[in-house]
């Protein structure tokens, strides 16, 4: 038996290798370079409000929508990666200037939807700890690791003026989680085995124009929840200049992730079952859209969407084992591990707000852990 050598490897083949190797080599020094640096302008710019506020929002727009566009963008990309990129930008990014423009015109310039009017959270920022800074940096280390956290907590707990207000958002993130969980395993454990079977073969196009329908919905309810991680930064009410570099900065941002595909963590919705089938990907997005409107209306407390998401996902992929619908062949107990591993991610960042919040602020300290 002859022994394998590289010379029997196709040169192409090698060559195409070692280019793609060397590509991620020089994005993976390129995002350290470019870390490394944030981290010190942020220590630099920290004694100045005005620039500070900018500096934070800059970073906390791209790292917030980076880490939870596996909510709301994630399946979209994933059924979606044979259409051009742009095409897909321009749908989402419009949507974004339309929901943002409402909230900014009707809401006196607030673009949060009234999510930072809830006590606690109602007041602009009059000067910056430097870990309220680094926390959009610290976020972006956690997407660039694949890991799912809760940007509500992560973003909005180091700007929380007590406990009581961090309580009040994990109660109703907590809720969330549990009732989506509980709607996804009751839905999918009920007609998982019907839709495995319903959703074989090409898609009817009807299914494109429904799920860019669903998608585009779900995205601007989500926005109503979480552009306050983003705006947490900035004066709570805008000025049109302001509004104007807001818009565009996020707009451009949401050009970026959809040219590259989606961040690092988009690997998380590849993995889950049937997620690239545009029938499957519709639903999804529709029942995560109802969960989140009906938490949107029920009061103005900020809440973690991450965690709702998480609900949704685990919920479904213990159900579809359960029923066999499945089409990776993943038995229960690989479905629980996925849906715990999950949790324990979003529960890492949960720990890691807490502990930020609490250096930043010493009355959440305080609240949190008593003296």
């Amino acid at each position: 038996m002859s022994s394998f050598k590289a010379s029997d490897l196709p040169a192409n083949g090698i060559a195409s290798g070692a280019h793609s190797l060397g590509n991620k080599t020089a994005q993976t020094t390129r995002f350290w370079v470019v870390l490394i640096v944030a981290f010190a302008l942020a220590y630099i710019v920290q004694p100045y409000p005005v620039v500070a506020a900018w500096f934070g929002f800059a970073f906390a727009g791209y790292s917030a929508i980076a880490n939870d566009s596996i909510q709301t963008l994630g399946t979209f990309i994933a059924s979606n990666k044979n259409k051009p990129w742009w095409q897909l930008w321009l749908w989402i990014g419009g949507i974004f200037l339309l929901t943002m423009t409402y909230s900014w015109a009707v809401f006196d310039g607030d673009v949060s939807h009234q999510r930072l009017a809830s006590k606690g959270f109602d007041k602009s920022p009059e000067s910056f700890h430097y870990l309220q800074l680094c926390a959009p940096l610290f976020l972006l280390i956690l997407t660039r690791l694949k890991i799912p956290v809760s940007t509500t907590f992560l973003l909005l707990s180091c700007f929380a003026a007590s406990s009581k207000g961090i309580l009040a958002v994990t109660t109703k993130s907590l809720t969330g989680y549990a009732i989506a969980f509980a709607c996804s395993i009751a839905l999918w454990g009920a007609f998982s085995p019907w839709m495995a079977k319903k959703f074989t073969g090409k898609a009817h196009p009807a299914w494109r124009v429904a799920q860019w329908a669903t998608t585009g919905l779900l995205w601007s309810i989500w926005l109503q929840q979480d552009a306050a991680n983003i705006a947490v930064f900035l004066p709570r009410q805008l000025s049109i200049f302001e509004f104007i570099i807001f818009a565009s900065f996020i707009f451009a941002g949401l050009g970026v992730l959809f040219r590259m595909g989606g961040e690092k963590i988009q690997e998380i919705v590849d993995e889950k079952s049937s997620v690239v089938d545009v029938r499957a990907a519709t639903v999804i997005d529709f029942i995560y859209a109802i969960i989140l409107y009906v938490f949107k209306i029920s009061s103005n407390i900020p809440m973690s969407t991450t965690w709702v998401f998480v609900g949704l996902l685990g919920g479904r992929e213990i159900a579809m084992a359960f029923r066999r619908a499945n089409e990776q062949g993943r038995n229960t107990k690989q479905a629980l591990l996925l849906a715990g591993r999950d949790v324990g991610f979003v529960t890492i960042g949960f720990i890691i707000s807490l502990a930020i919040a609490s250096i930043v602020n010493p009355a959440v300290a305080e609240g949190l852990f008593g003296k």
